[in-house]
């Protein structure tokens, strides 16, 4: 139980009708989860509008209600606190009810269009390498230490996230890493969060469907920048044109990183293959077996972050040499003749283009790329085309099928996709809808010492049609079908 006067501390108040001298028992913003005692905040969200739910809150025993417009009807015994943004006041609430617990950690957000997984998944494999204890918040999974829990968002909402962070502040976690998503950053679920360090990958063409304009995307990645204390560090990349726009207000220390321009932390490619890739970090040299640019990228954040957190140089980049992969980013196996198959995540225009581009700078040019590629339903539509083009000019074969089609039909999105291929391309290009059949043709078509890459879905698990979660590995697909052609 928490007093209702302290977890509104920092919260902006308009009015408060009712005693603030509450015991209150959990927040909530889901009417569904309210209980005896519940603080309900009514957010107006993209598609329902809390305020519509106040009164079935107030039903199952809520005893205060937050709100940003006061029902007409004040109900006798029932604290209204009226507030200017109940996105923000949320947050706020949810981290004083667990006791502030980003205040207790070195906390490390992560945030751009490619890379927030790879980056903070790493991070945290650094920082169990060294010994330390440390939590992750991440697309494909959460961590307290060791204990794996189940990801739902990118970013989770401020009730889940104030409680994970508890849960690894009693556990004993000295660091957290997690992703910043711009639909969090938007929607200020990381307000009240104390970041020590705040990184920025990069940002390209994506989540156009919810931003509206590539303008409104980059402010609200900017947006977390802006409202770091100026205690916080800001390490940004310099290469990417909007690097230096992000901090541009921000209070917090700017450090830069680069791998074609000067810059606090600078790294070059020595040599990339499918082996891996040597790199000179500031100076040091070092080898890992991720591949490609794009990781080069990401592993010099790894290590600008650790190294401003105090940790010695050395250390870090003996670590770094030990990473593997993350899953679905680049995950790649051989076959038994010699197939070369990869799974990666890129579902963006400009994350293809680098997981193409790392393709093209290690092949030896006597062989094949197959790419197998679609786009998500009820997104952003603009890109699909862009996708299609880039894989075809990137690729000599291509196969354009189903990603997470939601409530979308399938063959429309290929048809969007189709529309960005070039005449003098599509001969190479054909539509599977069946994502699977597509994989299998895909493998069908290599011949020994081929590459074959399937993108889009990487990690996940499933695919969703029609607002239903089906059981689909691209990867466990591949091994299957490569197996089975070598029999």
């Amino acid at each position: 139980m928490q007093n209702l006067q302290n977890i509104l501390y920092k919260v902006g108040l308009v009015a408060v009708h009712g005693s603030l001298e509450l015991d209150v028992a959990q927040i909530d913003f889901d009417s569904r989860n309210v209980v005896d005692g519940s603080v309900f905040v009514a957010v107006v969200g993209t598609v329902v509008d809390g305020h519509g739910f106040i009164g079935k809150a107030l039903e199952k025993g809520a005893v205060a209600v937050v709100c940003e417009r006061l029902p007409m009807d004040l109900k006798e015994g029932i604290t209204y606190v009226q507030v200017k943004e109940a996105h923000q006041a949320l947050a706020l609430l949810a981290s004083n009810f667990y006791g502030n617990p980003s205040h207790e950690l070195k906390l490390v957000g992560v945030t751009g269009t490619n890379g927030k997984t790879t980056t903070t998944t790493l991070l945290h494999d650094v920082f169990s390498d060294l010994g330390y204890m440390a939590g992750l918040l991440s697309t494909v999974v959460n961590k307290i230490g060791r204990t794996e829990i189940p990801s739902t968002h990118t970013t989770p909402n401020p009730v889940a996230l104030n409680a994970l962070l508890r849960e690894m502040v009693d556990a004993g976690c000295e660091f957290c890493f997690m992703e910043v998503s711009s639909h969090a950053i938007h929607q200020d679920r990381i307000a009240g969060l104390d970041f020590n360090i705040a990184g920025f990958t990069n940002i390209s063409h994506d989540h156009l469907d919810y931003h509206k304009t590539f303008k409104e995307y980059i402010y609200a990645k900017k947006k977390f920048f802006d409202e770091l204390n100026r205690h916080a560090v800001a390490i940004v990349n310099d290469d990417d044109v909007n690097g230096m726009v992000m901090v541009q207000n921000s209070k917090a220390k700017v450090r830069t990183m680069a791998l074609k321009t000067v810059a606090d932390y600078k790294v070059k490619i020595v040599e990339n293959s499918f082996s891996g890739l040597v790199l000179n970090i500031n100076q040091h040299e070092l080898w890992t077996n991720l591949i490609g640019g794009f990781n080069a990228y990401n592993l010099l954040l790894v290590y600008a972050v650790a190294v401003e957190l105090g940790i010695d140089e050395v250390e870090v980049l003996q670590a770094i040499s030990k990473l593997k992969s993350v899953e679905g980013r680049f995950e790649h196996l051989v076959s038994e003749n010699g197939i070369i198959a990869i799974v990666d995540y890129a579902h963006t225009p400009d994350a293809l283009k680098n997981v193409l581009g790392t393709i093209q700078a290690v092949r030896t040019r006597n062989e094949q790329v197959i790419t197998v590629v679609g786009c998500g339903g009820d997104r952003d539509k603009s890109k699909r085309p862009l996708m299609a083009g880039i894989a075809s000019e990137e690729s000599d074969r291509v196969i354009l099928t189903s990603d997470n089609p939601r409530t979308e039909n399938p063959d429309s999105i290929i048809e969007d996709m189709k529309k960005g291929v070039p005449v003098e391309k599509s001969a190479r290009v054909m539509a599977i809808t069946n994502r699977e059949e597509a994989i299998k043709v895909a493998c069908t078509l290599a011949s020994p010492g081929d590459i074959v890459l399937v993108a889009g879905k990487g990690h996940e698990k499933y695919q969703e049609i029609n607002g239903e979660k089906f059981p689909f590995d691209d990867l466990s697909i591949l091994s299957t079908t490569l197996k089975n052609l070598n029999k």
